[in-house]
């Protein structure tokens, strides 16, 4: 069952990206993403579930099905749904691109494929290929609209990510040498013969590697001081590759973090990894309040906030334990849904007002009422306000730091976030209630395909804000178990 799943969800979007290459006309490659996605999704769900049972493994142990890997491959799956939905209505829009349509469907369908392969490697050095192969695809997708803006941002994207991912790669060498020592100098560099030779390691070795695959994927992930690439690439993109950029890539990325933060927990140096990430993340906090508050940029505005929001997640897994763990995850799920929903509204407003600059967006709830209603709710969500699933991730994650003595880093959580939350509803404030003048324009008429994905994230993000399902609890209890091996 899990291996027709499994197929299932990787298939799909490969057919899909070898279909468009064969078609190549303007609107069937649409179709063709659009059914990839459901099928993603309708496999994710289901392996979720049956992850619990695992891990299953497959191709000679290449490949794995275990509880993390399995959640951020659901998380993937609701961005790539949601994205494929929008980005019908979206691409119609950019009329210039209309001819190339079926290379934009044909990367976009193979940058979920490599995003998915990510959660199901099973192999650290396969890890990182599946990362660097998420860089390779998507730096397409970040320049696509071939805009001066964009081809630089996409410039900078594969510059600076490939310069940390080849000090992940370093730390990726580092770690099979330090398991060499244990297993011998030929063996297979799988998740669990790391962590089984863990206590034999050096410690100061491991420690080395691991700061290494910290920095390394933590340019992946967005964290300060390493997320230079990321606010260009996430506002220069398309809004359906910055949906996916920002609500499923960089969780991909960070769950190579957390599996080798088990193995450092398992040689002794669990304490010290813990405190990097989340030095890292509380930095991350700072950096995305610092530039939220003095934003100018709508989508620039939403980047930041992916930055202090994978801060927010680096706090969870380094604060550790249960409810570490757990708020970290069901953040994971929040933020891919909250952010989808930001881009979405972003892409919206400027397609609407034919600007990026927030200073020129002004009367958006007059001229736009539902899509503005929506976006609003939205921009209250990512702010941490209740009754939406970020409020209960980021308490359930502060309750966990002042479990793990970890307290100045919580006290110091509360007052970025407040700023945060004043600062970011302040740019919002402008553009919905300021009525200064502006040179009237005739709004863009926006497709049914570029609200109904906003409905579809506002209402779990609504219900996951006011019910915490018992079922998703006991779910994430059990990956806090698979993840605390080596750390109580």
């Amino acid at each position: 069952m899990t291996g027709a799943l499994l197929l299932a969800m990787l298939i799909a979007p490969a057919a899909s990206a070898l279909a468009c290459l064969l078609v190549r006309t303007p609107f069937k490659p649409e179709k063709l993403n659009l059914a990839a996605s459901i099928v993603v999704f309708a496999a994710a769900v289901p392996l979720t579930v049956l992850s619990g049972s695992g891990p299953y493994r497959y191709w000679d142990n290449y490949i794995v099905i275990d509880m993390p890997g399995a959640w951020i491959a659901l998380c993937t799956a609701i961005v790539y749904l949601l994205a494929s939905i929008y980005a019908v209505g979206y691409m119609r829009l950019l009329a210039e691109e209309a001819e190339r349509l079926w290379s934009f469907y044909a990367l976009f369908s193979t940058f979920a494929l490599t995003i998915l392969l990510t959660t199901v490697m099973n192999n650290a050095g396969l890890y990182w290929i599946a990362i660097e192969l998420t860089t390779l695809v998507s730096t397409f997708l970040v320049g696509f609209e071939r805009a001066a803006e964009s081809m630089e941002a996409a410039w900078k994207y594969i510059v600076i990510v490939s310069a940390g991912i080849s000090l992940a790669l370093l730390g990726t060498i580092l770690f099979y040498w330090s398991g060499s020592f244990v297993l011998g100098p030929v063996y297979d560099m799988t998740w669990d013969n790391l962590q089984l030779a863990a206590a034999k390691m050096n410690p100061l070795l491991v420690g080395v590697a691991y700061l290494l695959v910290l920095i390394g994927y933590g340019t992946k992930v967005g964290l300060a001081p390493m997320h230079t690439w990321l606010p260009d690439a996430h506002s220069e993109s398309p809004a359906p590759v910055s949906a996916m950029l920002s609500g499923a890539l960089l969780n991909g990325a960070m769950l190579g973090i957390v599996r080798y933060l088990e193995i450092c927990d398992v040689s002794g140096i669990g304490h010290l990894a813990r405190a990097a990430l989340v030095a890292l993340g509380v930095l991350s906090l700072f950096i995305g309040a610092l530039f939220i508050v003095r934003q100018d940029g709508v989508k620039r505005l939403m980047a930041y906030s992916s930055v202090e929001h994978m801060g927010v997640v680096a706090l969870g897994f380094g604060f550790g334990g249960l409810f570490g763990i757990a708020g970290a995850l069901y953040h994971m799920l929040n933020h891919s849904l909250n952010k989808s929903l930001m881009f979405f509204g972003a892409g919206n407003v400027m397609r609407g007002f034919g600007t990026k600059e927030i200073r020129s967006i002004r009367g958006v709830w007059t001229r736009l009422p539902v899509q503005g209603t929506l976006w609003l709710a939205g921009a209250a969500a990512i702010t941490g306000a209740p009754p939406f699933g970020l409020f209960l991730s980021e308490l359930v994650i502060l309750r966990a730091g002042l479990q793990r003595a970890f307290d100045w880093a919580v006290y110091v959580m509360i007052l970025l976030l407040m700023v945060i939350f004043v600062g970011f509803l302040n740019h919002f404030r402008e553009m919905y209630f300021d009525q200064e003048p502006q040179t009237e324009t005739k709004l863009l008429e926006l497709s049914r395909w570029c609200v109904a994905p906003m409905w579809f994230a506002l209402a779990p993000l609504l219900l996951f804000g006011i019910w915490w399902p018992h079922g998703l609890w006991d779910h994430f209890a059990a990956i806090s178990r698979v993840l605390s091996v080596g750390h109580p």
